[in-house]
C-alpha cells in the first residue's frame, strides 16, 4: 500500500507541480462547489494510478486542481465509502496521497441526517467533534511511521481557528448555522427511528456514512481539518419520515449557495 501511495502522489505532483493550500472533499450533492474553482488541471479518477473509483450518484469522480479565492486547492469531486465495499484503507487512500503531496489543510463536506431536534432540512452544521461507529478503524494494523505516530491525539479533531473563521463568515453573510457532533455509521441504509434515538442518546447531532475515517487519517498526518454537514433529512424515535437518496440530493442543492459562501470565506481568510 505504501508503494502505491507514493506512486500516486508522484503522478499527481508531476502534473500539478505545486503544493495546494487546501484539499477539499465534496460529499453527496455538493458538486456545485467545483464550479467555483478556476481549474488548472482536471484528472478523472480512472486516469490516476491506484486511485479508487466512486459508484454513488451525486459523486463526480474527478480530482480538480485550481484556485479558489486566490488559494491553490485540490478538490475531490466524489469520495469513497466503506458501504460501497471498499476496505477502510481504500477509503482513506486519497488522504494518504494528500500528505505526500504536502497538503496541510483539509475541508470535508457531507450530507447528513439531523438528529438534534432543533435541526431542519437544509440547515448547515459545522462539525465540532465526531463519534466513530464504523466497524473498521483506518489506523488499525502496523503504523505507517512515515505518516504519523502510533497513538494520535484527537482532542481537537476539527480545527478551532477554521471553525471560528467559518462562524464569522456565516454571521457576516447572515447564514444560520449550527455546531454539532457528527456520528459515522456503516450504511448504506438510512437510520431507523430507534437508531436515530441511539445516536441522540450518545451525544450525536447528525449522522452520516463518511468523513470520520478521512479526518482520523488527516489528524494522524498532522493536518488541520474543517468539516461541514448539510442536514438533508431529520429523524428520531418520535419521527418516522421517509427519506430517499433523491431527497438528500435535493436538500443538498437547496443549501448549496450557503455552503459555497462559507467554504469560500474560510479559504480566503484562513492562513496557517
Amino acid at each position: 500500500m505504501l508503494a502505491k501511495i507514493k506512486e500516486t502522489a508522484d503522478f499527481i505532483k508531476q502534473i500539478i507541480q505545486d503544493v495546494p493550500d487546501f484539499a477539499i472533499v465534496l460529499g453527496s450533492g455538493l458538486g456545485a462547489l467545483k464550479n467555483e474553482v478556476e481549474p488548472i488541471h482536471t484528472l478523472d479518477y480512472h486516469d490516476i494510478p491506484n486511485f479508487p473509483q466512486t459508484t454513488v450518484a451525486g459523486h463526480g469522480g474527478k480530482l480538480i486542481y485550481g484556485t479558489l479565492e486566490g488559494k491553490k486547492v485540490l478538490m475531490m469531486s466524489g469520495r469513497f465509502h466503506y458501504y460501497e465495499g471498499h476496505d477502510i484503507q481504500t477509503v482513506v487512500f486519497p488522504f494518504r496521497v494528500f500528505h505526500l503531496i504536502g497538503i496541510k489543510n483539509l475541508i470535508v463536506s457531507n450530507a447528513a441526517g439531523g438528529v438534534n431536534p432543533n435541526f431542519r432540512v437544509a440547515d448547515i452544521m459545522i462539525i465540532k467533534d465526531h463519534i466513530n461507529m464504523l466497524p473498521e478503524h483506518p489506523l488499525r494494523g502496523k503504523n505507517l511511521d512515515e505518516f504519523g505516530p502510533r497513538f494520535v491525539d484527537m482532542s481537537e479533531p476539527y480545527h478551532r481557528k477554521m471553525i471560528e473563521i467559518a462562524e464569522n463568515v456565516a454571521k457576516e453573510s447572515e447564514i444560520k448555522i449550527h455546531q454539532g457532533c457528527y456520528v459515522a455509521l456503516q450504511g448504506p441504509t438510512f437510520e431507523t427511528p430507534a437508531e436515530y434515538g441511539m445516536i441522540r442518546a450518545i451525544g450525536g447531532d447528525a449522522v452520516g456514512m463518511s468523513t470520520v475515517p478521512e479526518v482520523i487519517v488527516a489528524k494522524h498526518q498532522g493536518m488541520n481539518c474543517f468539516g461541514i454537514s448539510i442536514i438533508t433529512d431529520v429523524g428520531g424515535p418520535e419521527v418516522a419520515f421517509t427519506v430517499s437518496h433523491a431527497e438528500v440530493l435535493e436538500a443538498a442543492n437547496k443549501a448549496m449557495p450557503n455552503v459555497i459562501t462559507i467554504v469560500k470565506g474560510l479559504v480566503k481568510n484562513y492562513n496557517d
